[in-house]
């Protein structure tokens, strides 16, 4: 057995800053809406930040759970199918909850919200692992890929159900991931291909709201009061900044002018506020972040453990770098959440678990 050493205090360092700077920006870009909903001015008063910091505070507890929790418990078959199985039967249920803006992706909890296609996360990529480990030396066989392929495929199509294109996307790539650094072949990654966009194709002409966001993608300024007015008031924020930033808390665009400035498009808002200083911080951190990530997964003691290690890694920076390729139109927009830092209770709770395993990781390369 590997000698056990200390935990990667460089990659709790860089969770706290992104937490700490989540928690800041949350407060800053939900003010207005707060105000207008009725809360009071004052720090304790924004419920939005309460519920951040609320979901900060479990984030943390399971971090610390997931840290001192040998990550080898999670590739016993039991654990890992019953993992998966949770999120299927989650994923089944929220398609019959009540929907929210057209869409069934949350239960509500009291005032709280749970998103179920955020927990797959951690359900899937374990799963896969386990089977990566046990088929190894069977990578480009039908031993693998067919339970890796259906259960992939079992939660994109639940998670497309809801209908969250984004999320189901970022779910395959990190399997994708996982799968080419185990080795597949060529002829497999080029026949997905093959498969893969245009059934991508047909999934964004099908729905009008895709089309339009894909139109509004190549042209912003042809509809600037619809399709388009979303990601060119995100651009107005991120422009305005310049360098050094209007300073915290005086950003104009979060005065109604760009939508879910404290969710999705926080990014804009960090950038109008703290100028490209503080965005091009941001960015670093997220670098440092898959850095250490990759590292505890490369210097794991079993192969489990190296595919675990990149399958959770790949999923933060992935969709780090897709939310904020949305936020400078790089990509069409999407729903995904910037981890850390966007509002929403289950990312936040769920990216911290996933570093949390990262760092029991650590301990044992």
């Amino acid at each position: 057995m590997a000698k056990q050493r200390a935990f990667d205090r460089g990659l709790f360092t860089l969770v706290v800053l992104l937490v700490a700077l989540g928690l800041v920006m949350v407060y800053s870009a939900s003010a207005a809406v707060a105000r207008a909903e009725g809360a009071a001015d004052g720090l304790l008063a924004n419920p939005y930040l309460r519920k951040q910091a609320l979901a900060a505070l479990i984030g943390l507890g399971a971090m610390l759970a997931a840290m001192h929790l040998d990550y080898r418990w999670l590739k016993r078959p039991a654990v890992a199918w019953a993992l998966f199985g949770g999120a299927v039967v989650l994923l089944v249920a929220v398609l019959f909850a009540p929907p929210i803006n057209g869409t069934r992706r949350w239960f509500l909890l009291g005032g709280l919200s749970l998103q179920p296609s955020e927990l797959a996360k951690l359900a899937l990529v374990p799963f896969v692992a386990y089977h990566l480990e046990r088929k190894e030396d069977r990578v480009n066989r039908p031993a693998l890929l067919l339970p890796v392929g259906l259960g992939t495929l079992l939660v994109f199509g639940l998670v497309l159900l809801e209908p969250d294109l984004g999320t189901a996307l970022l779910l395959a790539v990190t399997v994708f991931l996982m799968l080419f650094v185990a080795g597949l072949s060529w002829r497999y990654i080029a026949a997905g291909a093959a498969i893969g966009l245009p059934v991508l194709a047909v999934l964004v002409w099908s729905e009008s709201y895709r089309r339009a966001r894909l139109f509004a993608f190549l042209d912003p300024e042809a509809d600037p009061l619809g399709a388009g007015y979303q990601v060119l008031q995100s651009l107005i924020a991120v422009g305005t900044g310049g360098v050094f930033g209007l300073g915290l808390g005086n950003s104009i665009q979060k005065l109604f002018y760009l939508p879910y400035a404290h969710s999705d498009f926080i990014y804009s808002i960090l950038a109008e506020e703290l100028g490209l200083l503080g965005a091009g911080a941001v960015v670093l951190l997220f670098l440092a972040l898959s850095w250490r990530g990759l590292r505890a997964a490369f210097h794991a003691p079993d192969a489990f453990g190296r595919y675990l290690g990149l399958g959770l890694t790949a999923m933060l920076v992935v969709q780090a770098l897709v939310n904020i390729s949305v936020t400078i139109a790089l990509l069409p927009t999407k729903g995904i959440p910037l981890p850390f830092l966007s509002y929403g209770g289950t990312s936040l709770v769920v990216s911290m678990t996933a570093c949390g395993v990262l760092l029991n990781l650590s301990e044992h390369g």
